[in-house]
């Protein structure tokens, strides 16, 4: 018995030896193996030609430390797209830049740019790195390992224009602006109202940007949900900006546009005069901008007339002095023409109410918002089209939408009645410069016109 415990226990001690002399054994080995092979199992950050630049995703950059082949160091550039999140310092350091490096690239920039304000999620940056150029031994099979430096950032400002910080030969960043390589190309497109003039338009290549300045040049005389019938046609001419591989960038202005609404054809052109006005005026020379728009929302549905109703909350029959557009919670409500706020704040049965004086004989106003826009404030002058609230369910409401109201010398009027002549009237030799114009740019359209893609005039 006494000598069977002597065994087990020289055993159990045997066994613990073994084990520890493993453990020990297999620390050795991983040692000396990341030793001797830790240089060929670093992967060096992909070099990309200039000319074929690629995007990456910026959450997974390491510090860049590569082993090339040997042979002439070449420059590396990668495209980031911002993400939302993203700061310029964050992109940079990430990539590989050193912070002091990055901050000083960013102290350059805000001559031209100011990171915090203009970078915008999908703007495309590229971050240039170049190998340090000391003397560096080549391991054994070949290859040096090399480290990159931070040379510098392009970052786009807009479709023609981009910033470039680069590192000079002092050891210090400066920026320069540069145009960007674009082609402009004039595009004619044209259709009939089938369906709806979005789905339209559309099938024809017309872009929903172009399709928003239509529905802004127009929307002085035209209610786009309601006055465009199935059988109206549409026409129009505007620029189309791309880059130096062809791709669409941008859209432009639109230089003609015409709508044959029920046989009445309205034609605008973009004209700029003498004194350096540029708007869109009729054939005839007036211009398109009435003192006030027809609607001040977009996308909404008129839910209720001007005219006498049964109130939806207090029951009885009264006089519905406005109309009302129907619009999701938020929807933008736009001032409908230039002039001064009166009154902002709650307004009994309207809610929150915003009410603006357009001149000596018109005022409009509007009711029920959710809320007011900063500068949406009693004194405050405001400009067409300048949003001025959003769409809410305040006050005596059944549900989100906006009352608007038009008042002509202090008494309130259906603002689908009201007519008012146009802004701007050319004359005398400015009408004759414009009608040669006007000539010219129809010539334009109908060379551009392209019958197996348009209807038939």
């Amino acid at each position: 018995m006494k000598d069977r415990k002597i065994f087990v226990k020289t055993f159990k001690t045997r066994v613990v030896s073994i084990c520890l002399s493993i453990i020990i054994c297999t620390l050795i080995i991983t040692v000396v193996l990341i030793y001797f092979f830790r240089n060929e199992n670093i992967k060096p950050p992909i070099e990309i030609d200039n000319k074929q630049l690629i995007p990456f995703q910026t959450s997974s950059y390491h510090i860049w430390e590569a082993e090339t082949h040997t042979g002439p160091p070449s420059e590396i550039t990668r495209v980031i797209a911002i993400q939302s999140g993203d700061n310029l310092m964050g992109v940079l350091v990430r990539a590989g830049a050193e912070r002091p490096a990055a901050y000083a690239a960013i102290e350059a920039l805000k001559s031209y740019y100011d990171p915090r304000r203009d970078l915008n999620i999908g703007d495309e940056i590229q971050i240039s790195f170049s190998p340090e150029s000391h003397y560096q031994k080549a391991n054994k099979f070949g290859k040096i390992k090399r480290k990159y430096f931070f040379k510098g950032v392009t970052i786009p400002v807009s479709f023609d224009r981009l910033i470039k910080v680069t590192l000079n030969e002092e050891g210090t960043f400066e920026a320069n602006e540069e145009k960007r390589h674009i082609q402009r190309e004039t595009i004619a497109a044209s259709g009939i109202i089938k369906s709806n003039l979005f789905v339209d338009a559309t099938s024809v290549g017309v872009s929903p940007t172009i399709l928003a300045k239509l529905i802004s040049i127009y929307s002085f005389d035209i209610d786009f949900q309601r006055d465009l019938w199935k059988g109206d046609k549409f026409e129009l001419m505007y620029e189309q900006i791309r880059n130096e591989k062809r791709n669409i960038i941008h859209d432009g202005d639109i230089q003609y546009a015409k709508l044959t609404l029920r046989n009445t054809k309205l034609p605008l052109y973009r004209y700029k005069t003498s004194s350096g006005n540029l708007d869109y005026f009729n054939e005839k020379g007036n211009s398109a901008r009435k003192t006030l728009m027809l609607t001040p929302i977009d996308g909404a549905r008129l839910s209720s007339r001007f005219g006498k109703r049964k109130h939806p909350i207090l029951g009885y029959t009264r006089m519905h002095m406005g109309i009302d557009f129907a619009a999701p919670i938020g929807t933008p409500i736009y001032a409908a023409g230039n002039g001064s706020i009166l009154k902002v704040g709650r307004n009994g049965g309207y809610g929150n109410y915003v009410r603006i004086r357009h001149n000596s004989t018109y005022q409009t106003a509007y009711g029920h918002l959710s809320k007011f826009a900063k500068r949406t404030r009693v004194g405050n002058r405001v400009k067409q089209g300048q949003i001025i609230g959003f769409v809410g369910n305040t006050g005596r409401s059944t549900g989100p939408h906006l009352h608007y109201e038009v008042i002509r010398k202090g008494r309130k009027i259906n603002p689908r009645s009201v007519r008012i002549p146009s802004g701007e009237k050319l004359k005398g030799s400015e009408l004759k410069k414009f009608l040669v114009f006007r000539n010219t740019t129809n010539k334009k359209f109908s060379n551009l016109f392209k019958p197996n893609q348009n209807f038939t005039k």
